[in-house]
This record gives structure tokens, sequence and C-alpha cells, in this order.
């Protein structure tokens, strides 16, 4: 497992391209029959990633967590983007189709991913954050999924945000995740932009072909920087950061968010005319 220190603002301004994108960016999580995962310092976040191909894989502890399983005191969403899988949790089987995501409680023992068909593999990719209660164990599909209609065409940001794990879908302890879908000739993400002090948040880009990329905006507002992003790459996102983004077409991408509150409307707005 990878391990991903806190950043200061101030030296993050005088970080260059090659800084930003060794510090913040994500690559190369998904590889057959491995799990891969980042530990960020950031609110103590794990962002994972899985194919199972040939074999099913089992998620073991690691000595960064110090504890007997993985989920002896985390919680955990995952949400699969590739072809049919499951889940198998202390014995019971949960199957999930593409964009079909679970939450998973403090206490699961024996986490198992599989596919249902190696030339089609499954891709789950999951967050997983310090819980202090067990809730339970909830699958949730697009269509169980919270939809909130957002943006225009005109302003280029027309989407659907759906909220899998949110207080109006299932319970949590702090961990939030959900998916953000693009209409077609729409290209910018999350803009006007906000920060929320209270939550770091993780942004995983998707449904990008080999030649589209998202200019993923961060800093603070007043020093704005730019992260290039392709297909199935991640962005840390901390605190005191702005998550924007504008991509050379339509794209999807899941945010996972870890903080005091799920209060999903509690963001600090900047006015455009604020940006530098």
């Amino acid at each position: 497992m990878e391990i991903r220190y806190s950043w200061n603002p101030e030296d993050v301004k005088k970080y260059t391209t090659e800084e930003l994108r060794k510090h913040f960016l994500i690559q190369n999580l998904f590889e057959k029959d491995k799990i891969n995962m980042v530990y960020s310092h950031v609110d103590r976040i794990i962002i994972g990633a899985c194919m199972p191909t040939n074999s099913s894989l089992a998620l073991a502890t690691t000595s960064e967590l110090g504890t007997d399983y993985f989920l002896e005191r985390r919680e955990m969403g995952v949400i699969n983007i590739g072809g049919t899988g499951s889940i198998i949790l202390d014995g019971k089987e949960f199957t999930l189709d593409y964009k079909d995501g679970i939450y998973i409680g403090m206490g699961t023992k024996e986490i198992i991913f599989k596919s249902a068909d190696k030339t089609k593999p499954a891709k789950f990719y999951f967050n997983s954050a310090p819980a202090h209660k067990s809730y339970e164990t909830v699958k949730i599909n697009i269509r169980d999924a919270n939809p909130l209609p957002q943006g225009s065409s005109e302003d280029c940001n027309k989407r659907v945000i759906y909220q899998y794990i949110h207080p109006n879908v299932c319970k949590s302890c702090q961990l939030l995740m959900g998916l953000t879908s693009l209409e077609s000739g729409n290209v910018w993400n999350t803009m006007p932009c906000h920060t929320h002090d209270r939550r770091m948040e993780v942004y995983f880009y998707f449904d990008l072909d080999d030649n589209s990329k998202v200019m993923h905006f961060m800093g603070e507002p007043n020093q704005t920087r730019h992260i290039v992003v392709g297909n199935e790459e991640m962005v840390i996102s901390p605190s005191w950061s702005i998550h924007s983004g504008c991509g050379t077409k339509n794209y999807s991408f899941i945010w996972g968010m870890v903080g005091e509150n799920q209060t999903f409307s509690d963001m600090d707005v900047v006015e455009m005319n604020d940006l530098k």
C-alpha cells in the first residue's frame, strides 16, 4: 500500500507540474488479479481498486492499519465500473453490475472480490474511512441511488449526481460516496466551485476514451493549479482545495468524502470573480 502524507497549502503554491502529479494524482490502480491501494494521511482515507480476472481476490489487512482485519475499525464503499462481479462478505455474496455499489459496515471480516466472466472482468473501485460504529451493509444499485439533476446546457455543466452512500440512502459513520455523470456536450463539473474545510474529497474520473482528458482544477481559490487527468485516474483533494474539472468531452466521476459532517450541501461557495 502506497502512503501519501498531508500537504501545507503554502508549500503547494511552489510545486511544479511533476510535484503536483506526484503528490495528488493516483494512476494505474487497476491491475489484473491484484488489489492496489493508496493510504492518504488526509483524514486517513484509503483509495483502492481491483480487477479480479483469473481468480478471486481477498482483501487482507496491512501493517499500516495495525488491526487483525481490514474493516476492524473502518467502513468501506465500493462501486463497480466494469463487467458483472460479486463481493463475498463473511460468506454472503452480493452481485454488482456496472455502476452498482455497496456500503460495507465496520466489523466485516472477510471481503472477497470476483468477476462473473474473466473476459469482461469487474472493476471494483473503493474508498475506506475510519469508523466508530457498525452500520448495516447495504447494496446500492444506480436505481436505488438518490439522483440530483444539476446544471444546464447553456453553462456546459448539465449532469446528474447520484448519491450512493449518503444519509438519504443508507447510514454510515463519516464516508460519503457517489457518482456524477455529465450529459453529452457538457464538460464542466463542480463549477462554480467550492471548498469545505470540514471534508476532504477524492475524484475518480472514468468513461473517457484514450484521446480524452479532464483538466482537474485544485488549489486555494486565489492560487489555482491544474492536473491533466486521464481515464480511471484519481485526484486527492484536501479540504482547503477547490475540486473542479473540465473535460475535452463528457465523462463520469466517482466522488468520495471523509470528514467532520455528512451535510452534502455544506459548501463554502467561491464566487467566480474571486478565482485566480
